[in-house]
């Protein structure tokens, strides 16, 4: 295993006990590894018994208070040591594959201007997840949202989710925040994650911002890492839907900043509130029959 020590680690747990054996067994893994790692838990104080052994330089940051995914990546990015200038940020039931961390670092170089890249994220039954999305503008999010799920194969569903046929490293609208490796200035030089997002839609907001400063997010399906899936949300669908669906408002007020569009955001504000009542309502019934 390669300690490299310009590689920082970035780790967010919310109620993760379970995850941090089987993550840290696969970073131990890997044929390019992290010197610095810290582990940022959300989790009420008490809840949580993290074992320094799980890595050689491991910090820990407790905010109990739970600020959020994004707010805790800048905090956990923020006391790294200055030598680290490429930072991984994952979720805690990610499991990397030998070469996911080297073919990440490798991937900086295959277009410039490169600020993040993202791994193809195979999901627990061998499919891969769209990971690597086009930022969803009006069309694109219209169609997707009202076609999605009765027609997977609508033209605006498709270009939303990106294509995952071949193995061709190529940049991307957005990239999934549930793991990538950021080029640490860039990253600090549009000012991180925007804490205002609780969860969700951070990940798209961060790209886009990226893109707006001249850069570009890539995927790099050779760097493939394994998404055991939402350990800390698969019990709370409902509660899942509203986050996701106020994010997806915030996200698009500043997509759509001008005093003109005023009208367009309302709109949208109006049906993702539809859309968001419709599907809590299906999830609290499946959870009360």
């Amino acid at each position: 295993m390669g300690v490299d020590s310009t590689l920082g680690l970035v780790v967010v747990g919310y109620e993760s006990e379970e995850e941090w054996e089987p993550f840290f067994d696969s970073l131990r893994r890997s044929t390019l590894s992290p010197r610095s790692v810290v582990l940022v838990d959300n989790s009420p104080e008490s809840a949580e018994r993290i074992d320094p052994a799980h890595w050689n330089q491991l910090q820990v940051l407790r905010l109990p208070n739970n600020p959020g995914y994004g707010s805790a990546v800048n905090a956990g990015v923020s006391v790294l040591p200055t030598e680290v200038t490429h930072v991984i940020v994952s979720n805690p039931d990610i499991r990397f594959t030998p070469d996911t961390l080297k073919n990440l670092k490798d991937g900086f170089t295959t277009f410039p201007a490169t600020a993040t890249t993202g791994p193809a994220l195979e999901n627990p039954d061998g499919s891969i997840y769209p990971s690597a999305r086009a930022i969803p503008g009006v069309r694109i999010g219209i169609g997707h949202a009202l076609f999605g799920n009765i027609w997977p194969t609508n033209p605006w569903t498709r270009k939303y989710l990106g294509d995952y046929r071949t193995n061709d490293r190529r940049p991307a609208g957005w990239i999934s925040g549930a793991v990538f490796m950021a080029d640490r200035q860039c990253f600090e030089k549009i000012g991180g994650f925007d804490e205002r997002f609780f969860m969700f839609f951070e990940d798209v907001d961060l790209c886009h911002r990226l893109k707006k400063a001249g850069y570009r997010s890539v995927y790099i399906p050779d760097a493939l890492a394994r998404h055991e899936g939402g350990h800390s949300t698969r019990w709370r669908m409902a509660e899942m839907v509203k986050a996701h669906h106020t994010s997806a408002v915030l996200f698009l007020q500043t997509l759509y900043p001008h005093s003109y569009q005023a009208p367009l955001r309302m709109m949208l504000k109006i049906g993702l509130a539809v859309r968001s009542a419709l599907q809590q309502a299906k999830y609290r019934h499946r959870e009360n029959s």
